[in-house]
Protein backbone atom coordinates (compact mmCIF):
# COMPACT_ATOMS: atom_id res chain seq x y z
CA UNK A 1 0.00 0.00 0.00
CA UNK A 2 2.65 2.29 0.76
CA UNK A 3 3.72 2.32 -2.81
CA UNK A 4 0.50 2.47 -3.89
CA UNK A 5 0.19 5.97 -1.48
CA UNK A 6 3.17 8.21 -2.20
CA UNK A 7 1.46 8.42 -5.96
CA UNK A 8 -1.27 10.54 -4.32
CA UNK A 9 -1.11 13.48 -2.01
CA UNK A 10 -4.03 13.88 0.09
CA UNK A 11 -2.31 16.18 1.90
CA UNK A 12 -2.32 19.08 -0.14
CA UNK A 13 -4.50 22.05 0.96
CA UNK A 14 -6.42 23.63 -1.70
CA UNK A 15 -7.29 27.30 -1.79
CA UNK A 16 -11.19 26.93 -2.47
CA UNK A 17 -12.70 30.08 -1.57
CA UNK A 18 -14.11 31.39 -4.58
CA UNK A 19 -16.75 32.65 -5.62
CA UNK A 20 -19.69 29.22 -6.20
CA UNK A 21 -18.13 27.30 -3.98
CA UNK A 22 -20.85 26.11 -1.61
CA UNK A 23 -18.43 24.57 1.33
CA UNK A 24 -16.54 27.64 1.41
CA UNK A 25 -18.11 30.86 0.66
CA UNK A 26 -21.54 30.06 2.94
CA UNK A 27 -19.80 31.15 5.90
CA UNK A 28 -17.44 33.88 6.22
CA UNK A 29 -14.00 33.76 5.23
CA UNK A 30 -12.59 32.78 9.07
CA UNK A 31 -14.79 29.86 9.48
CA UNK A 32 -13.51 26.38 8.52
CA UNK A 33 -16.22 24.10 6.72
CA UNK A 34 -15.98 21.08 8.04
CA UNK A 35 -19.81 20.31 6.98
CA UNK A 36 -21.06 19.92 3.75
CA UNK A 37 -20.53 16.58 2.28
CA UNK A 38 -17.94 16.77 -0.55
CA UNK A 39 -13.69 16.66 0.14
CA UNK A 40 -11.24 18.96 -0.72
CA UNK A 41 -9.21 16.77 -2.53
CA UNK A 42 -8.35 16.92 -6.47
CA UNK A 43 -10.14 14.82 -8.38
CA UNK A 44 -8.26 11.78 -9.80
CA UNK A 45 -6.33 12.79 -12.81
CA UNK A 46 -7.96 10.62 -15.17
CA UNK A 47 -11.32 12.19 -14.46
CA UNK A 48 -9.48 15.50 -14.96
CA UNK A 49 -7.93 14.26 -18.17
CA UNK A 50 -11.27 12.68 -19.80
CA UNK A 51 -12.58 15.94 -19.07
CA UNK A 52 -10.48 18.31 -20.20
CA UNK A 53 -10.60 15.66 -23.46
CA UNK A 54 -14.45 16.70 -23.53
CA UNK A 55 -14.04 20.25 -23.56
CA UNK A 56 -11.29 20.07 -26.03
CA UNK A 57 -13.78 18.31 -28.80
CA UNK A 58 -15.68 21.86 -28.90
CA UNK A 59 -19.13 20.03 -29.47
CA UNK A 60 -21.92 19.99 -26.40
CA UNK A 61 -24.93 19.05 -28.23
CA UNK A 62 -27.24 16.74 -26.48
CA UNK A 63 -25.92 13.02 -25.80
CA UNK A 64 -26.66 9.60 -24.60
CA UNK A 65 -25.30 7.34 -22.40
CA UNK A 66 -23.62 4.87 -23.93
CA UNK A 67 -23.42 1.07 -23.78
CA UNK A 68 -19.74 1.11 -23.16
CA UNK A 69 -20.58 3.53 -20.01
CA UNK A 70 -23.37 0.60 -18.61
CA UNK A 71 -20.52 -2.38 -19.42
CA UNK A 72 -18.13 0.50 -17.39
CA UNK A 73 -20.72 0.26 -14.72
CA UNK A 74 -21.30 -3.27 -14.49
CA UNK A 75 -17.71 -4.06 -14.87
CA UNK A 76 -16.86 -1.99 -11.44
CA UNK A 77 -20.08 -3.49 -9.53
CA UNK A 78 -18.43 -6.82 -9.92
CA UNK A 79 -14.87 -6.15 -9.13
CA UNK A 80 -15.71 -3.35 -6.39
CA UNK A 81 -19.03 -5.57 -4.83
CA UNK A 82 -18.92 -8.77 -6.35
CA UNK A 83 -22.53 -8.03 -7.82
CA UNK A 84 -23.38 -9.36 -11.09
CA UNK A 85 -25.77 -6.83 -12.87
CA UNK A 86 -26.69 -7.01 -16.35
CA UNK A 87 -26.26 -3.34 -18.18
CA UNK A 88 -30.35 -3.30 -19.19
CA UNK A 89 -30.82 -2.96 -15.51
CA UNK A 90 -28.72 0.25 -15.89
CA UNK A 91 -31.05 3.81 -15.64
CA UNK A 92 -29.21 6.69 -15.60
CA UNK A 93 -30.01 9.80 -13.64
CA UNK A 94 -28.60 13.32 -13.13
CA UNK A 95 -28.47 12.66 -9.38
CA UNK A 96 -29.95 10.32 -6.50
CA UNK A 97 -31.77 12.74 -4.75
CA UNK A 98 -34.18 13.32 -7.58
CA UNK A 99 -33.60 9.80 -8.77
CA UNK A 100 -35.26 9.05 -4.95
CA UNK A 101 -37.53 11.48 -5.97
CA UNK A 102 -38.88 9.90 -8.97
CA UNK A 103 -38.61 6.47 -7.14
CA UNK A 104 -41.22 7.96 -4.83
CA UNK A 105 -43.87 9.40 -8.08
CA UNK A 106 -43.22 6.13 -9.61
CA UNK A 107 -44.39 3.99 -7.12
CA UNK A 108 -46.05 5.98 -3.93
CA UNK A 109 -49.38 7.33 -4.22
CA UNK A 110 -51.31 10.45 -2.87
CA UNK A 111 -52.00 9.55 0.90
CA UNK A 112 -49.07 6.47 1.03
CA UNK A 113 -46.42 6.63 3.52
CA UNK A 114 -42.57 6.18 2.93
CA UNK A 115 -40.74 4.53 6.07
CA UNK A 116 -37.23 5.50 6.84
CA UNK A 117 -34.79 5.46 10.41
CA UNK A 118 -34.07 8.47 11.59
CA UNK A 119 -31.63 10.26 12.43
CA UNK A 120 -30.93 10.38 8.40
CA UNK A 121 -29.51 12.54 5.28
CA UNK A 122 -31.95 15.68 5.87
CA UNK A 123 -33.36 15.07 1.32
CA UNK A 124 -34.67 11.49 2.52
CA UNK A 125 -37.28 13.40 5.01
CA UNK A 126 -38.80 15.76 2.27
CA UNK A 127 -39.39 13.04 -0.61
CA UNK A 128 -42.79 11.86 1.00
CA UNK A 129 -44.54 15.18 0.94
CA UNK A 130 -42.46 16.43 -2.56
CA UNK A 131 -45.14 13.60 -4.13
CA UNK A 132 -47.91 13.86 -1.04
CA UNK A 133 -47.25 10.97 1.10
CA UNK A 134 -46.35 10.92 4.34
CA UNK A 135 -43.02 10.24 6.49
CA UNK A 136 -42.85 7.66 8.94
CA UNK A 137 -39.94 7.81 11.08
CA UNK A 138 -38.67 5.12 13.38
CA UNK A 139 -36.11 6.24 15.61
CA UNK A 140 -32.92 4.34 16.14
CA UNK A 141 -31.76 3.96 19.63
CA UNK A 142 -28.55 4.79 20.64
CA UNK A 143 -26.04 1.70 22.10
CA UNK A 144 -23.51 3.01 24.52
CA UNK A 145 -20.15 2.27 25.20
CA UNK A 146 -17.92 4.30 26.89
CA UNK A 147 -17.15 7.09 24.12
CA UNK A 148 -18.57 5.25 21.27
CA UNK A 149 -22.06 5.00 20.53
CA UNK A 150 -23.65 3.32 17.79
CA UNK A 151 -26.96 3.66 16.05
CA UNK A 152 -29.50 0.31 16.56
CA UNK A 153 -32.72 -0.72 14.66
CA UNK A 154 -35.80 -1.70 17.02
CA UNK A 155 -36.78 -4.25 14.03
CA UNK A 156 -40.21 -4.78 16.12
CA UNK A 157 -41.03 -1.08 15.86
CA UNK A 158 -39.99 -0.55 12.29
CA UNK A 159 -42.42 -3.49 11.63
CA UNK A 160 -45.28 -1.38 13.22
CA UNK A 161 -44.55 1.32 11.56
CA UNK A 162 -45.21 -0.29 8.60
CA UNK A 163 -48.70 0.13 7.95
CA UNK A 164 -51.61 -0.67 5.13
CA UNK A 165 -50.94 2.29 3.05
CA UNK A 166 -46.51 2.27 3.45
CA UNK A 167 -45.58 1.97 -0.22
CA UNK A 168 -42.05 3.00 0.11
CA UNK A 169 -38.96 2.12 2.59
CA UNK A 170 -36.23 4.45 1.73
CA UNK A 171 -33.13 3.43 3.05
CA UNK A 172 -29.61 4.90 3.24
CA UNK A 173 -26.51 2.35 3.04
CA UNK A 174 -24.16 2.92 4.36
CA UNK A 175 -25.50 5.62 6.68
CA UNK A 176 -25.32 9.03 6.71
CA UNK A 177 -24.79 10.36 9.40
CA UNK A 178 -23.39 8.09 11.40
CA UNK A 179 -20.85 6.41 9.04
CA UNK A 180 -22.16 2.98 9.25
CA UNK A 181 -22.05 -0.03 6.61
CA UNK A 182 -24.93 -2.26 7.54
CA UNK A 183 -23.90 -5.53 8.67
CA UNK A 184 -25.86 -8.99 6.47
CA UNK A 185 -27.84 -9.54 9.24
CA UNK A 186 -28.77 -6.37 9.32
CA UNK A 187 -29.95 -5.72 6.23
CA UNK A 188 -31.33 -9.29 5.63
CA UNK A 189 -33.51 -8.51 8.73
CA UNK A 190 -34.70 -5.21 7.12
CA UNK A 191 -35.55 -6.66 3.98
CA UNK A 192 -37.58 -9.50 5.14
CA UNK A 193 -39.68 -7.06 7.18
CA UNK A 194 -40.24 -4.93 3.91
CA UNK A 195 -40.96 -8.22 1.79
CA UNK A 196 -43.48 -9.54 4.27
CA UNK A 197 -45.47 -6.91 4.14
CA UNK A 198 -44.97 -6.07 0.37
CA UNK A 199 -43.38 -2.71 0.78
CA UNK A 200 -40.74 -1.60 -2.13
CA UNK A 201 -37.16 -0.74 -1.19
CA UNK A 202 -35.24 2.58 -2.46
CA UNK A 203 -31.67 1.81 -1.22
CA UNK A 204 -29.65 4.85 -1.59
CA UNK A 205 -26.00 3.29 -1.98
CA UNK A 206 -24.21 6.71 -3.04
CA UNK A 207 -21.50 5.94 0.07
CA UNK A 208 -20.86 2.21 -1.34
CA UNK A 209 -17.75 2.38 -2.65
CA UNK A 210 -16.34 4.61 0.44
CA UNK A 211 -15.94 1.78 2.99
CA UNK A 212 -12.85 2.47 4.76
CA UNK A 213 -10.63 -0.29 5.04
CA UNK A 214 -11.62 -3.40 6.78
CA UNK A 215 -15.11 -3.32 5.49
CA UNK A 216 -16.60 -4.73 2.33
CA UNK A 217 -20.15 -3.21 1.01
CA UNK A 218 -22.83 -5.22 0.67
CA UNK A 219 -25.06 -3.94 -1.78
CA UNK A 220 -28.97 -4.77 -0.52
CA UNK A 221 -30.13 -6.28 -3.64
CA UNK A 222 -27.54 -8.45 -3.76
CA UNK A 223 -29.03 -10.48 -0.86
CA UNK A 224 -30.90 -13.12 -2.47
CA UNK A 225 -33.37 -12.67 -6.21
CA UNK A 226 -36.13 -12.14 -4.05
CA UNK A 227 -34.62 -9.07 -2.30
CA UNK A 228 -32.96 -7.75 -5.96
CA UNK A 229 -36.82 -7.61 -7.28
CA UNK A 230 -38.44 -5.62 -4.48
CA UNK A 231 -35.33 -3.42 -4.51
CA UNK A 232 -34.32 0.18 -6.65
CA UNK A 233 -30.58 1.10 -5.83
CA UNK A 234 -29.36 4.39 -6.24
CA UNK A 235 -25.53 5.04 -7.15
CA UNK A 236 -23.41 7.53 -7.77
CA UNK A 237 -19.68 8.51 -8.40
CA UNK A 238 -19.82 11.87 -7.16
CA UNK A 239 -19.08 11.15 -3.14
CA UNK A 240 -16.13 8.53 -4.33
CA UNK A 241 -14.51 10.79 -6.81
CA UNK A 242 -15.27 14.21 -5.60
CA UNK A 243 -17.43 15.21 -8.51
CA UNK A 244 -21.28 15.93 -7.38
CA UNK A 245 -21.66 18.96 -8.83
CA UNK A 246 -20.93 17.28 -12.74
CA UNK A 247 -24.34 15.91 -11.87
CA UNK A 248 -24.26 11.97 -12.78
CA UNK A 249 -25.71 9.02 -10.92
CA UNK A 250 -27.86 5.56 -11.62
CA UNK A 251 -30.53 3.32 -10.74
CA UNK A 252 -29.83 -0.38 -10.93
CA UNK A 253 -33.70 -2.25 -11.36
CA UNK A 254 -33.08 -5.75 -12.01
CA UNK A 255 -37.14 -6.00 -11.88
CA UNK A 256 -38.21 -5.19 -15.79
CA UNK A 257 -41.75 -4.16 -14.41
CA UNK A 258 -40.26 -1.84 -11.91
CA UNK A 259 -37.58 -0.33 -14.53
CA UNK A 260 -40.37 0.07 -17.38
CA UNK A 261 -42.53 2.11 -14.61
CA UNK A 262 -39.66 3.94 -13.11
CA UNK A 263 -38.79 5.05 -16.77
CA UNK A 264 -42.33 5.81 -17.42
CA UNK A 265 -43.11 7.79 -14.72
CA UNK A 266 -40.26 10.45 -15.16
CA UNK A 267 -41.83 11.01 -18.72
CA UNK A 268 -39.80 14.59 -19.13
CA UNK A 269 -39.43 14.65 -15.09
CA UNK A 270 -35.59 14.55 -15.14
CA UNK A 271 -33.00 15.10 -18.57
CA UNK A 272 -30.21 12.86 -19.22
CA UNK A 273 -27.20 13.11 -17.36
CA UNK A 274 -24.85 15.89 -19.17
CA UNK A 275 -21.52 15.29 -21.26
CA UNK A 276 -19.45 15.96 -18.40
CA UNK A 277 -20.48 13.53 -16.17
CA UNK A 278 -20.93 11.05 -18.48
CA UNK A 279 -17.30 11.47 -19.28
CA UNK A 280 -16.04 11.50 -16.15
CA UNK A 281 -18.23 8.73 -14.87
CA UNK A 282 -16.45 6.25 -17.43
CA UNK A 283 -13.04 7.69 -16.68
CA UNK A 284 -13.76 6.98 -12.88
CA UNK A 285 -15.12 3.32 -13.39
CA UNK A 286 -12.37 2.34 -15.45
CA UNK A 287 -9.23 4.11 -14.63
CA UNK A 288 -9.27 4.77 -10.83
CA UNK A 289 -9.20 2.05 -8.75
CA UNK A 290 -5.69 2.82 -7.44
CA UNK A 291 -6.51 6.13 -6.50
CA UNK A 292 -10.06 4.82 -4.58
CA UNK A 293 -7.46 2.35 -2.56
CA UNK A 294 -5.09 5.04 -1.98
CA UNK A 295 -8.21 7.25 -0.39
CA UNK A 296 -9.90 4.60 1.41
CA UNK A 297 -6.06 4.24 3.21
CA UNK A 298 -5.78 8.15 3.90
CA UNK A 299 -9.90 8.52 4.79
CA UNK A 300 -8.79 5.39 7.54
CA UNK A 301 -6.05 7.41 9.08
CA UNK A 302 -8.22 10.40 9.41
CA UNK A 303 -10.93 8.20 10.93
CA UNK A 304 -8.94 6.45 13.44
CA UNK A 305 -6.62 10.29 14.34
CA UNK A 306 -9.92 12.18 14.83
CA UNK A 307 -11.18 9.20 17.25
CA UNK A 308 -7.96 9.47 19.50
CA UNK A 309 -7.98 13.03 19.30
CA UNK A 310 -11.71 13.14 20.63
CA UNK A 311 -10.30 10.55 23.30
CA UNK A 312 -8.03 11.99 24.53
CA UNK A 313 -9.18 15.81 24.92
CA UNK A 314 -12.85 15.06 24.01
CA UNK A 315 -13.72 12.85 27.64
CA UNK A 316 -17.45 13.59 27.46
CA UNK A 317 -17.97 12.95 24.15
CA UNK A 318 -18.99 10.47 22.16
CA UNK A 319 -18.90 9.49 18.40
CA UNK A 320 -19.28 6.98 16.13
CA UNK A 321 -16.75 4.44 14.97
CA UNK A 322 -17.82 5.38 10.96
CA UNK A 323 -16.61 2.47 9.15
CA UNK A 324 -17.81 3.84 6.11
CA UNK A 325 -18.34 7.31 4.29
CA UNK A 326 -15.91 10.60 5.66
CA UNK A 327 -18.18 11.47 8.48
CA UNK A 328 -18.54 11.44 12.02
CA UNK A 329 -21.39 11.56 14.04
CA UNK A 330 -20.57 13.42 17.32
CA UNK A 331 -22.42 13.15 21.04
CA UNK A 332 -21.94 16.42 22.93
CA UNK A 333 -25.51 15.89 24.60
CA UNK A 334 -23.60 15.13 28.29
CA UNK A 335 -21.81 18.61 27.57
CA UNK A 336 -25.59 20.35 27.84
CA UNK A 337 -24.73 22.47 25.12
CA UNK A 338 -28.43 23.56 23.53
CA UNK A 339 -26.59 23.81 20.30
CA UNK A 340 -23.49 22.65 19.52
CA UNK A 341 -23.65 23.53 15.74
CA UNK A 342 -24.23 27.50 16.93
CA UNK A 343 -21.67 27.13 19.69
CA UNK A 344 -18.85 25.70 17.45
CA UNK A 345 -19.63 27.92 14.46
CA UNK A 346 -19.89 30.98 17.03
CA UNK A 347 -17.08 29.74 19.07
CA UNK A 348 -14.61 28.33 17.13
CA UNK A 349 -15.42 29.50 13.77
CA UNK A 350 -15.97 25.78 12.83
CA UNK A 351 -18.91 24.97 10.42
CA UNK A 352 -20.44 21.54 11.09
CA UNK A 353 -23.74 20.26 10.19
CA UNK A 354 -26.31 20.49 12.91
CA UNK A 355 -27.37 17.15 13.75
CA UNK A 356 -31.75 18.75 14.26
CA UNK A 357 -31.77 18.38 10.73
CA UNK A 358 -31.48 14.46 10.62
CA UNK A 359 -34.63 14.10 12.01
CA UNK A 360 -35.69 12.59 15.19
CA UNK A 361 -32.58 11.19 17.23
CA UNK A 362 -29.91 13.89 15.94
CA UNK A 363 -31.07 16.38 18.56
CA UNK A 364 -27.55 17.33 20.28
CA UNK A 365 -25.66 15.67 17.92
CA UNK A 366 -23.39 17.51 15.04
CA UNK A 367 -21.52 15.57 11.91
CA UNK A 368 -18.30 16.32 11.06
CA UNK A 369 -17.05 15.74 7.55
CA UNK A 370 -12.97 14.34 7.93
CA UNK A 371 -13.08 14.51 3.72
CA UNK A 372 -9.82 16.82 3.76
CA UNK A 373 -6.23 16.82 4.64
CA UNK A 374 -5.53 15.56 7.92
CA UNK A 375 -3.38 18.85 9.05
CA UNK A 376 -7.24 20.52 7.98
CA UNK A 377 -8.83 18.29 10.13
CA UNK A 378 -6.96 18.86 12.96
CA UNK A 379 -7.25 22.77 13.19
CA UNK A 380 -10.67 22.39 13.48
CA UNK A 381 -10.39 19.75 16.49
CA UNK A 382 -8.21 22.05 17.69
CA UNK A 383 -10.37 25.28 17.14
CA UNK A 384 -13.01 22.91 18.94
CA UNK A 385 -10.81 21.85 22.00
CA UNK A 386 -9.95 25.91 22.68
CA UNK A 387 -13.90 26.90 22.73
CA UNK A 388 -15.02 23.89 25.09
CA UNK A 389 -11.92 24.59 27.43
CA UNK A 390 -13.15 28.37 27.49
CA UNK A 391 -16.71 27.30 29.30
CA UNK A 392 -14.74 24.34 31.32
Amino acid sequence: MEGVLTSFDFDCLLDRRRPGCVKWTRYPSDVLPMWVADMDFLSPQPVRHALAERVALGLFGYEFPTPALAEAICDWLARRHGWSVRPEAIVFLPGLVSGMNLVARAFGRVGDSAVMLTPIYQPFLSVPANQGMTATTVTMHWRIEGQRIHGEVDYEAFARAIGPRTSLFLFCHPHNPTGHEWTRDELQRLAEICLSHNVLICSDEIWSDLTLEGTQHTPLASLAPEIGRQCITLMSPSKTFNIPSLGFGFAVIENEALRRRFIAANNGVLPYPNAMGLAAAEAAYRCCDQWLDALRHYLTENRDVLLDYVGRHFPAVRTTLPNATYLAWLDFRAINLDDPHRFFLEKARVALNDGAMFGPGGQGFVRFNFGCPRAQMLEALERMRAALTEIG
